[in-house]
């Protein structure tokens, strides 16, 4: 279970961008997450579920369907 909830270092990790930005969108309720005594934790699933949309979205956006 411990690879299902990421920290905030893994999720800029995973989404290849700074902490700083991952923290800042989880602070902003742009990316699903929640805290845990002040530290943000992400769910895994929840995370590629968010990638999935932003992807869709931006393939709707440019009209793309690929």
């Amino acid at each position: 279970m411990s690879d299902e909830i990421l920290t905030i270092r893994e999720v800029a990790e995973l989404l290849k961008i700074n902490e700083k930005t991952a923290y800042k969108l989880a602070a902003a309720g742009k990316l699903p997450g929640f805290k845990v005594g002040g530290s943000w934790r992400f769910e895994r699933r929840e995370i590629a579920n968010w990638i999935k949309r932003k992807v869709e979205e931006q393939q709707r956006d440019n009209g793309g369907d690929h």
